[in-house]
């Protein structure tokens, strides 16, 4: 089976594509010639992630599924959450957006937070949607150097180190991208 990804972020296109088994391949939407950013003007997670599905569906005539995932803090009322990848700017750098939550939250005894993905699954005229969460906490400075986005600030529960620590298999078994993957996967099987 082959299905779109919505997505242009190659780091997330990498880290799906090692959860699927071999039956499944991504195709990513640059082999479908869709070039544009497409719109993620939601006000939550699942809304963004249901907008870039449709988007594709609509537009190219592909089944595909789309992820949208926040960074939900607790001391900060669930922010940066929608406004994950742009959260130090429209510029979407990691480390001006991890900077700003370190920052936010210097002095803050309360380090909760989670990792929250949702994808949309198009997939032969219906829609179905799969979340996965992962809890943990901030880190008061960054560490390690695997993964992208917030994983070196971001230490799993029931870990000692960040997600930036970890391989992409050990972080896929535990992630909220993996968790929402997982149930992808046994959707598509059945």
């Amino acid at each position: 089976m082959k299905i779109v990804f919505a997505t242009n972020n190659k780091n997330k296109i990498l880290e799906v594509q090692q959860m699927l088994p071999q039956t499944i391949e991504i195709i990513s939407l640059e082999s479908i010639g869709c070039f544009e950013e497409i719109p993620e003007t939601a006000t939550t997670i699942e809304e963004n992630a249901i907008m870039k599905a449709n988007y594709v569906t609509e537009k190219y005539g592909y089944d595909c599924f789309a992820d949208d995932t926040g960074l939900e803090v607790e001391a900060l009322n669930g922010e940066p959450g929608v406004f994950s990848a742009r959260y130090a700017g429209e510029q979407r750098n990691s480390d001006d957006n991890m900077n700003k939550l370190l920052k936010t939250l210097t002095g803050e005894p309360n380090r909760n937070a989670q990792f929250k993905t949702v994808i949309a699954l198009n997939l032969k005229g219906k829609q179905q949607c799969f979340t996965g969460i992962a809890k943990g906490e901030i880190t008061i400075e960054k560490t390690g150097n695997q993964g992208f986005g917030y994983d070196p600030i971001f230490k799993p529960e029931g870990f000692d180190v960040t997600f930036a620590q970890l391989s992409l298999v050990e972080k896929g078994a535990i992630s909220h991208r993996g968790k929402a993957t997982e149930q992808l996967i046994a959707f598509l099987k059945n």
